[in-house]
């Protein structure tokens, strides 16, 4: 099994999310290539559920994804909205 994310996956997300063509860092995509990440990692944890190093990371990235997401709450609700009804996040 690799770590983390196939190259080819995650140009895949970065393309669908970024707002230029340039555009690899913003918000947005972060929060997508996160999103992608704990899918992963939780996929991996039902096979192995007493990898604790790996249910750590997870939790780390569940913050980091949070934190960015309420900064985009706050900033671009609209934007907000529309990047988790895209990802199928927060029910």
């Amino acid at each position: 099994m690799s770590r983390g994310l196939e190259n080819d996956v995650t140009k895949g997300i970065v393309e669908e999310f970024q707002i230029n063509e340039k555009d690899t860092g913003s918000v947005e995509v972060q929060v997508a290539l996160l999103s992608a990440r704990i899918k992963h990692i939780t996929e991996h944890l039902k096979k192995h559920p007493k990898d604790f190093h790996s249910r750590r990371g997870l939790m780390s990235m569940v913050g980091k994804r949070r934190k960015m997401l309420k900064y985009l709450k706050k900033g671009k609700p609209e934007l907000y909205q529309e990047l988790i009804k895209k990802l199928g996040i927060r029910g």
